[in-house]
């Protein structure tokens, strides 16, 4: 239903032939109605027939001439952008990105703030509520007009109930019910709930370097380290949620106790904590007079920025904990791309700050375990779509499930 003001007044409800063409319009952005019936092999009468309904509901609408094929231009047909509104939101350790895009995906507003999951599901997630309807207004949005949120967690998420499991990152954040959470102040609102990985490998195939590629991983290496995994264009989740959760694969048997409770796990041992550690322990033991003179001015701790800082500073210290954890990393990459064979991988996180010093540790350490077919035709590189990558794929996600009609998130 359309109110006066040209948006959805309630849930998009629509007919499993109409979600065909809505999802189709998702993905080719315009086409005609002669290519929708090439596409979806329906009859030009029957394909008439779905699109005359959705302009007549409103949900489509007609915009510009295409290309002739020898009698009149056809009409292109798109999403009415005015239908409604997407929210994206990526949660990480320490901060939380949320966007609002219309049902284009084309973002109309964003905003970031520092916060901390450690406080628990409700006073997080009152935060982004709060956030999410401060961005609202300043853009003239209503909440019953956002028709669809898109939340990303840095934890395993059971992607069927919309819930982390045992975050280790999380405390406080098992099974809570984040999709009820957000629906009380967004009532309109179909709410989709993975990790934060996945999101953003989502974000990187529809905005960044990955729009044509089919298989590649993204890797985020910040607070912890992930993995989003694209197979055939589509994010393999595994049978439980948990796949890609490459920081808890040991890199060192003999190496720190991770806060999952096992020892030498690659992100305890190489993600942006344990890469401050290591700096902390450089300064202590005069390894690094620049490091030691920054851990004094910031009352005896170092961030990773910090050792970026100095990294590109020349300070050598600071350039070997790099390269260490790029190791480290690429060693663990080595095993995952000699089992899957991506033709990419995309480095992405606060750590990817760091540069080539890192992306070149990596690329290393991969070529030397992996095998050589595996790397032949390997690309490795950062993301290209830079730090809007999970909330845009948090949005890309919540419109991809927006009109199915058998929704496997249970909302």
């Amino acid at each position: 239903m359309i109110s006066k003001q040209g948006t959805l007044s309630a849930p998009v409800l629509i007919s499993p032939t109409e979600a065909v063409v809505m999802r189709l319009l998702r993905n080719q952005k315009q086409v005609s109605r002669v290519e929708v019936s090439e596409i979806t092999g329906w009859s030009r009468a029957k394909t008439s027939q779905v699109v005359n309904n959705l302009v007549e509901k409103g949900y489509l609408q007609e915009h510009g001439d295409g290309m002739s094929r020898g009698g009149r231009k056809p009409r292109l047909l798109r999403i009415n952008g005015l239908l409604g509104y997407i929210a994206g939101i990526d949660i990480g350790a320490t901060s939380v990105e949320i966007a609002i895009s219309d049902l284009n995906g084309t973002i109309i507003g964003i905003v970031a703030e520092p916060s901390d999951v450690r406080k628990g599901p409700e006073d997080f997630l009152n935060d982004c509520t709060r956030i999410l309807l401060r961005l609202a207004t300043a853009h003239n949005i209503h909440p019953g007009q956002i028709l669809g949120i898109g939340v990303g967690v840095p934890g395993p998420v059971d992607f069927s109930r919309g819930v982390v499991v045992a975050p280790p990152l999380m405390p406080g954040w098992e099974a809570f019910p984040i999709r009820a959470f957000f629906q009380k102040s967004f009532f309109s609102a179909f709410v989709v709930v993975d990790n934060d990985v996945n999101i953003m490998a989502v974000g990187e195939q529809r905005s960044g370097g990955a729009e044509n590629v089919d298989h590649f991983l993204l890797i985020k290496v910040g607070t912890g380290i992930g993995c989003g995994i694209m197979a055939n264009r589509r994010i393999h989740r595994g049978s439980d949620g948990s796949a890609g959760d490459i920081g808890h694969i040991c890199a060192d048997q003999n190496g720190p106790i991770c806060r999952c409770g096992n020892r030498g796990c690659l992100e305890a041992m190489a993600a942006g904590p344990a890469i401050a550690e290591k700096a902390m322990q450089a300064a202590r033991e005069g390894k690094s007079a620049l490091l030691n003179s920054l851990m004094d001015k910031n009352g005896g701790v170092l961030t990773p920025e910090d050792v970026n800082y100095a990294c590109r500073e020349g300070d050598e210290a600071s350039l070997e904990i790099i390269r260490a954890s790029g190791k480290m990393i690429g060693d663990v990459l080595a095993g995952l791309i000699n089992f899957f064979n991506p033709s990419h991988v995309f480095i992405t996180g606060g750590i990817a700050n760091f540069g080539n010093y890192l992306l070149i540790a990596i690329k290393r350490a991969v070529l030397r375990r992996s095998l050589p077919l595996a790397t032949a035709h390997l690309d490795i590189s950062f993301s290209q779509t830079g730090p809007t990558i999970g909330v845009i794929g948090a949005i890309s996600l919540a419109l991809d499930h927006l009109f199915m009609v058998d929704d496997p998130c249970g909302n």
